[in-house]
């Protein structure tokens, strides 16, 4: 039906008979001449209709927006003043002989494109006409350009692409599964995979050496900006490699993907840190280092005040007292910092300290804060000597239990970072490594795996028996920008120390065999050392198209509630299907009004 794609044709295209479909993207009608910008995949082309060709035009006549055409005509120069510079096709135009209307089009529920803002849940319930908007098709085209890449890279690199089950059994990896009842098995229910992390383990056992798959994944978990009911990995698993050649092979897969992408080119050695040092220093494990800012321990200055605020944290093993220096942030008003109070009070900060630094050479009368009264001037000496605090600087104080100080305060940091345009550089990758392997849970008094069961600890088995809330694991998450892109590990490759693992989890040796009794089997027979990584692939294009939000690089993401507004999933199903699977529908009791 057609020679060229819209958007292909140049210059090097000049007197040649062209056929062209698309949809009609914008029309205009000068002076008895009508043009119409005609749009596919590969972008715009304008088509010109002379009104001496009589048929043709009266069709151009009663064209509308979306129309979709199929278009015969010359390629052509164009008259000279009218060139558009802005297009790829912007020095040409076809002069079209022939036109047909293959299908017409009602108007659209809103303009495709525009600046006009649109409710994200009418962009989802047209989602086939919001992927039709430029911006869209050109995070599509990034997509498929990065998964392209990916398996190009990972294919020299003597990978196997395998694909693992979809339906599965359910598993503990920090998430609610999407339960599939089967109908061949009575009152049993399959799980559809949070990732493939035993399966590919598995694969690795039966000697498959470099594994990869581009795979969907599912989590019935509260959704954010970056997360999804379902998502897609890349995911990967290597035998025989350690976490540093598999890191190195990682960042030379990452270096070669931007640059072939997006012609960027990221640092020849990517940073690494320990965790334990982006929390103290960023409080965070995925820290921004585009943010030039860092928090400041200040509790030995703490501990002898009389301000308990203060005094009370940095006393308690469990807490922390930070200080966070922002550079000239002096000129931040009250305001200014009453929206930032508000803004840490959601990560359970219960206020606020600061101290404008008006004159640092003044002493403590050069200190402009309400808290100022509250130490000594030879404390406020020290605190500004420890943070490098000049003269039009602001600090802000966090005083509370470690994690709530890491967290307000972390947050903190890249917000201020963002709002007065601090950022460092566009593009700062960092290895974040030596995770713990646990952490403890107040609530449940139990340990918690930080990353998932199945993670090497880096001492012995007796050394993790002894001490768990010490012991380091073998883990690794690659962090772009703040966002954590990547995690991976060193797994378990010995039964001896995977059912140690699952002790210390409170996992005990029935319901152990009962979820995990294929995993301790396969590890009886041989398992070789082996490690691997999972890429958030949403992720990744998002942040290398700039985008906001994963739904803005998936073709039919869900809604913020997990629901598909296209076809209006999830929906009911008849009772022959339930009677099929045994299934009784519980009535769902009123809410209360109140």
């Amino acid at each position: 039906m057609r020679t060229h794609k819209c958007g292909e044709l140049n210059k090097e295209n000049l007197g040649e008979a062209v056929e062209l479909c698309g949809w009609v993207h914008r029309r205009r009608d000068h002076g008895g001449v009508i043009f119409i910008d005609l749009r596919d995949r590969a972008g715009l082309v304008q088509v010109v209709f002379n009104p001496e060709a009589a048929e043709t035009f009266a069709i151009a006549e009663s064209v509308r927006s979306e129309y979709v055409l199929r278009v015969e005509g010359i390629v052509r120069d164009r008259l000279e003043g009218t060139i558009n510079s802005n297009m790829a096709t912007g020095e040409i135009e076809i002069l079209v002989s022939h036109v047909e209307v293959l299908n017409e089009s009602e108007t659209p529920p809103f303009p495709i494109e525009s600046d006009i803002e649109v409710n994200e849940e009418m962009r989802l319930r047209y989602r086939y006409i919001d992927l039709r908007k430029t911006s869209m098709l050109e995070k599509m085209k990034v997509r498929r350009d990065v998964t392209r890449h990916l398996r190009n890279f990972l294919d020299g690199q003597d990978f196997f692409e395998m694909e693992t089950p979809i339906l599965t059994k359910a598993t503990p990896e920090g998430a609610r599964d999407y339960i599939v009842p089967s109908r061949t098995h009575p009152n049993n229910f399959f799980a559809l995979p949070q990732s493939p992390q035993l399966y590919k383990q598995l694969l690795m056992m039966a000697g498959m050496d470099r594994y990869y798959q581009v795979v969907r994944c599912f989590r019935d978990e509260d959704l954010r900006a970056d997360r999804q009911p379902e998502f897609t990995q890349l995911d990967i698993e290597t035998s025989f490699m350690n976490e540093d050649e598999i890191m190195t092979i990682m960042e030379e897969m990452v270096r070669q993907l931007f640059k072939d992408v997006l012609d960027v080119r990221l640092d020849d050695k990517f940073l690494r840190m320990t965790h334990e040092e982006a929390m103290s220093r960023y409080g965070s494990d995925k820290p921004d280092l585009r943010i030039p800012l860092e928090l400041v321990d200040i509790a030995e200055e703490m501990k002898g005040v009389d301000f308990k605020v203060f005094s009370g944290p940095a006393n308690d093993p469990k807490g922390r007292v930070a200080a966070l220096r922002i550079p000239n942030g002096a000129d931040l008003s009250r305001k200014d910092i009453d929206v930032y109070t508000k803004y840490v009070s959601i990560y359970g900060a219960r206020g606020l300290a600061y101290i404008k630094v008006n004159d640092r050479y003044a002493g403590i009368e050069g200190l402009q804060s309400p808290i100022v009264k509250f130490a000594p001037a030879e404390v406020w000496e020290a605190v500004l000597e420890k943070t490098g605090a000049q003269t039009g600087d602001l600090i802000f104080f966090g005083a509370d239990k470690t994690n709530i100080v890491n967290e307000a305060l972390g947050a903190l940091r890249v917000k201020v970072g963002l709002d007065l345009n601090l950022l460092d550089g566009d593009w700062r990758p960092l290895w974040v490594v030596d995770f713990p392997m646990f952490e403890w849970d107040e609530k449940a008094l139990r340990w918690n795996a930080i990353h998932h069961p199945f993670t090497a600890p880096s001492c012995t088995e007796e050394e993790l028996k002894a001490n768990p809330g010490t012991a380091l694991s073998r883990a690794y998450d690659l962090v772009l920008n703040g966002t954590e892109v990547g995690g991976g590990s060193i797994r378990i490759n010995k039964t001896a120390m995977q059912s140690t693992v699952l002790d210390i989890l409170g996992i005990g040796e029935q319901e152990a065999n009962d979820k995990f009794g294929f995993l301790l089997e396969a590890l009886k027979y041989g398992c070789p050392p082996h490690g691997g990584m999972a890429y958030g692939l949403d992720r990744l294009v998002m942040l290398m198209t700039g985008s906001s939000s994963i739904r803005e690089v998936i073709a039919f993401p869900k809604t913020q509630s997990a629901a598909c507004p296209l076809v209006s999933a999830p929906a009911p199903v008849s009772e022959e299907q339930l009677k099929e699977l045994h299934i009784i529908m519980r009535k769902i009791a009123a809410k209360e009004e109140g």
